[in-house]
């Protein structure tokens, strides 16, 4: 049972230079194809085989980076994680000893726009993958979710059904991709320009992970519960 990870979406663009006029606006998915098409991408020079051009294709832009600028953990939405377990026998007269296996999923959020969906071919959610990482407990974002799971010993009172819930751990990365155009001081076709900055929002969600023992992929981290009910 996934745990789908909630992304924000919109926003507005903002110009950062006043140099920038109307005419000079970008849409997200402008910007974002910008940035893939960008000559230096984080900090790495591209070609343009990197994001599928063709050599008379150029670049779009002359640097683009990923910048986080907040990350937080919170608490997502608690899911059933087990069958019920019911006590409900007419004749019923003790607590009834039951072993439950319980198991859920947390899952790995993905960046607002189509070039940062996971797993999207020549795209940018590998580039988010260094940002990500650099927290402490974080999924791999090759890795589309977590699970967490156990089998516990309980014990189900006269009357009632018992099942099992989970709240998972989740952490989310607030960021800006930061395209740039440098400024060309121009030719004699060409009139000059000025540096030009654009900034798309972008955001990613995962679950907290504890470490594997012995080497073992590690497991979602969150709260496990037994909730009672009447027959």
């Amino acid at each position: 049972m996934a745990i789908g990870a909630a992304l924000a979406t919109g926003g507005a663009i903002v110009t950062l230079l006043p140099s920038a006029n109307a005419a000079d606006e970008k849409t997200p998915d402008q910007i974002m194809r910008m940035c893939q098409r960008s000559a230096v991408l984080n900090g790495k020079q591209q070609s343009v085989s990197d994001f599928g051009g063709a050599f008379a294709d150029g670049f779009e832009s002359d640097n683009c980076d990923f910048v986080e600028t907040k990350f937080e953990t919170f608490d997502g939405p608690t899911e059933k994680s087990s069958i019920d377990f019911p006590n409900c026998e007419p004749n019923a007269a003790e607590p009834a000893k039951v072993s439950i296996t319980w198991s859920a999923a947390a899952a790995q959020g993905q960046g607002k726009y189509s070039v940062t969906q996971q797993g999207a071919g020549g795209g940018l959610f590998g580039f988010l993958s260094g940002s990500w990482l650099k927290h402490k407990g974080t999924l791999d974002m090759t890795v589309k979710s977590a699970t967490a799971g156990a089998t516990e010993q309980r014990e189900v009172p006269v009357g009632k059904v018992l099942h099992m819930e989970f709240t998972p751990r989740l952490q989310r990365m607030t960021g800006e991709w930061r395209v740039r155009l440098d400024a060309d001081p121009g030719s004699f076709a060409v009139n000059p320009s000025p540096e030009q900055n654009f900034v798309a929002p972008d955001v990613v969600e995962g679950p907290v992970i504890l470490p594997g023992a012995a080497g073992a992929p590690g497991v979602a981290d969150g709260t496990s519960k037994a909730v009672l009910e009447d027959c």
